[in-house]
């Protein structure tokens, strides 16, 4: 027999969940001061719980369960603190947990004395391995926990009657509880709550251990949604936790097959691999045009706050979250974000529909920005780089420049080993086209003048050769011609002129302008040169001879 065995299809033959689609968003629960803080090496104290509450409500969750007071004097403390200080919204209800058990489920009572609304929940496990393992109990000994722990919770209410008490039951370990088992328990505990569409029972199906595929997972919810006694007067529950790696994708499904109300943590913080994240699930309704009812326009923010409290970090590359997830090395997927955001930005209207490649949302929706959206190294393209000249520094290298800025720069990250900073790749440039003064220096333009009055320009320059200083001049139909010919006259030509555009730089009263010439030598190579300079003709000149010296020093 094999040590491991594929987990049992649900014999639901006309499911109907992967022809739904998610419309809207479900009701949101974070579980982050339970389940989240549980799973912590060192769990949070009263003061950190405060404050990290204090996060859930600002981001907008309506339900927050905030512990298991009978489980501990801490987390009875941080319930009585929430109350005692009244910390708690009107229109937040705090969610306490306990098990089936009579003296946990009257301490729980006692925690929560005095709150406006409270959610109760009760759970007990119900799958074969528990019931086998753990328990060694049958599937009617299980039951009689679960309605017994119902009945004891019915008779408590009546010792809070300031209280608003919504009922809540979750069978333990569902996801690997046979299914015709779990409505049973389900449909017992329902039963003695006698829930109304009015006042809804909350079953919230736990997928403890994430044991299948995330379909499999959606079938089970389907099946139970399908099944459950007095469905109209049931909110139905998920919160998957992530053993496979896929428990986002399970909680989406489950919402196609019928889930209203969905648990789990901000970035999946939880036992084991954790329990879903929240962050993901509703930013993907987000980048879908649903508003999902939670705010996290300031993700760095949240970000931030739960490394704090929590002491864990977010990968980089969480989704959303992550310090890389809009950031692009590979030189292909630079060019196309250059592309699409540079298009982006011609675009008045900031509704209209977002179309960048390989950018899921614009990151300026949870208060990302651009800075870091491409970054260079060695397998990186020409695109990337070009867009951290412009974007970074105002420099629009013309396209047919890139490849050549794009391999000086790749060449650089090889060297380094790692990737380049922005101002590495600045420094590069500067290197490369702005500071090269050998063999040619221009160093003063002298004059420019139409001496002839028929548009013909007489260029004088100062220059040094190779160290020695002196005065050419030469003229021709515009400065740059004019210098071209100048240098031509005392032998340093062998070279045309194939390109040239210019820019300014920057804005206002210390604006510049940057000149991009390109000149092809006899032999047939061409190199690119860059002059910048508040006159635009002296930094056509330096222009010149940034290509000029490249040239020679190829």
């Amino acid at each position: 027999m094999p040590k491991y065995t594929r987990f049992p299809k649900v014999d639901l033959p006309d499911r109907r969940w992967p022809d739904n689609e998610i419309i809207a968003p479900p009701i949101w629960c974070s579980v982050d001061l339970r389940d989240g803080n549980q799973a912590l090496a060192n769990p949070m104290g009263v003061a950190q719980k405060l404050r990290y509450f204090q996060l859930l409500v600002d981001l907008g969750f309506k339900e927050i369960e905030v512990g298991f007071p009978a489980a501990s004097e801490i987390e009875f403390e941080f319930v009585r603190t929430l109350i005692d200080r009244q910390l708690i919204p009107d229109d937040v209800s705090i969610q306490v947990l306990t098990q089936a058990r009579e003296h946990l489920i009257k301490r729980t009572f006692e925690s929560f004395r005095g709150a406006r609304n409270v959610i109760l929940h009760l759970y007990n496990s119900t799958s074969t391995l528990q019931r086998k393992i753990t328990f060694d109990m049958s599937r009617e000994e299980i039951k009689g926990i679960a309605v017994r722990g119902a009945q004891i919770v019915r008779d408590q209410i009546a010792t809070v009657p300031e209280t608003t008490v919504r009922l809540q039951y979750s069978p333990e370990s569902f996801s690997d509880t046979e299914l015709d088992f779990a409505k049973e328990v389900c449909d017992a505990v329902a039963e003695v709550w006698q829930p109304t569409v009015q006042n809804p029972v909350i079953f919230n199906l736990p997928a403890t251990v994430e044991w299948a595929t995330p379909n499999v997972h959606a079938d089970q919810i389907e099946w139970m949604s399908r099944n459950l006694n007095n469905r109209e007067a049931i909110i139905l529950s998920v919160h998957t936790h992530n053993d496979r790696g896929t428990g986002v994708a399970a909680t989406e499904l489950a919402l196609m097959a019928g889930a209203q109300r969905v648990e789990g943590t901000l970035f999946g913080n939880g036992e084991r691999t954790g329990n879903l994240d929240i962050v993901t699930v509703a930013l993907n309704m987000f980048s879908q045009g649903i508003d999902p009812g939670l705010d996290f326009s300031d993700i760095p923010s949240v970000r931030a706050q739960y490394e704090d409290l929590t002491g864990m970090e977010v990968h980089p590359r969480h989704p959303y979250g992550g310090d890389l997830v809009f950031t692009a090395f590979s030189g292909s997927h630079q060019d196309a974000i250059k592309k699409g955001m540079d298009r982006r930005a011609d675009i008045q209207d900031p509704t209209a529909a977002w179309e960048v490649p390989y950018l899921l949302i614009d990151p300026r929706d949870i208060g990302r920005t651009y800075e870091a959206i491409i970054r260079i190294n060695s397998q990186s393209g020409k695109g990337g780089v070009a867009y951290v000249m412009s974007r970074e520094f105002g420099f629009d290298l013309p396209k047919t420049m890139h490849p050549e800025f794009g391999r000086m720069v790749n060449q650089a990250t090889d060297r380094l080993g790692r990737e380049a900073t922005k101002q590495e790749i600045f420094d590069i440039f500067k290197q490369s086209y702005l500071e090269l003064t050998v063999p040619l220096e221009l160093i003063r333009l002298r004059s420019l003048t139409d001496e002839m009055g028929d548009h013909t320009i007489t260029c004088t320059v100062k220059v040094a050769y190779d160290g020695q200083i002196i005065e050419i001049t030469g003229r021709g139909n515009g400065p740059i011609d004019a210098f071209v010919h100048a240098m031509s006259e005392r032998g340093w030509n062998g070279f045309s002129i194939i390109d040239f555009k210019e820019q300014a730089v920057g804005s206002g009263a210390g604006t510049e302008a940057a000149a991009y010439v390109q000149i092809q030598a006899r032999d047939g190579g061409r190199f690119w040169g860059v002059g910048v300079d508040t006159d635009i003709s002296i930094a056509g000149l330096k222009g010149v001879v940034s290509a000029y010296n490249r040239s020679r020093l190829a």
